[in-house]
């Protein structure tokens, strides 16, 4: 008599990239974050504030770590940035500096939201949010077309609903 056996989903390489126009989204995200650190250094320059107290340096410095991350992060967290569909699970690998892998079950899926900022919708991406039962917090993809978005949306969620054992 054979018993049955649980398929367990295997931690690997997603297959699918992101939408290439996301480099060009992180970018922007990243330019105007570093446009307010240096903003607020210069103002604090211009009206003499102690603090920080090399002012010229420390901009200097924030110049060149700007320039560093603009050219490295995007391309590099494009490459890094995966997802994929399968039967059984949601996989996803996210990241740059610290990089993370995950597996969702589809039985543990509970909710799929999807997020369009003003800088994605400038870019036609959204950000696809797979909320499970799981302590570590849901799966985020960041920077999917539009289309691909709603797609992938539309089919974890019939995939969760077609999972007949309720793994939490």
């Amino acid at each position: 008599m054979s018993t049955p056996q649980t398929v367990t989903p295997v931690l690997r390489p997603p297959a699918h990239l992101v939408s290439p126009r996301a480099v060009y989204f992180w970018f922007i995200r990243a330019l105007v974050a570093w446009l307010i650190v240096v903003a607020v250094q210069v103002v604090s320059w211009i009206f003499s504030w102690p603090l920080p107290p090399w002012h010229p340096q420390v901009l200097v410095v924030s110049a060149l770590l700007a320039a560093v991350h603009l050219t490295v992060m995007p391309r590099w967290r494009y490459r890094v940035h995966r997802w994929e569909l399968t039967d059984d699970a949601v996989y996803t690998r996210t990241g740059w500096w610290t990089q993370e892998s995950r597996i969702a079950p589809l039985s543990r899926v509970q909710t799929v939201d999807t997020e369009r900022g003003p800088v994605g919708r400038l870019f036609h991406l959204t950000k696809v949010t797979v909320t499970t039962a799981s302590a570590a917090g849901p799966l985020v993809i960041d920077g999917l077309d539009d289309e691909v978005a709603g797609k992938l949306s539309a089919a974890v969620t019939a995939a969760a609903q077609a999972v007949r054992d309720d793994a939490t």
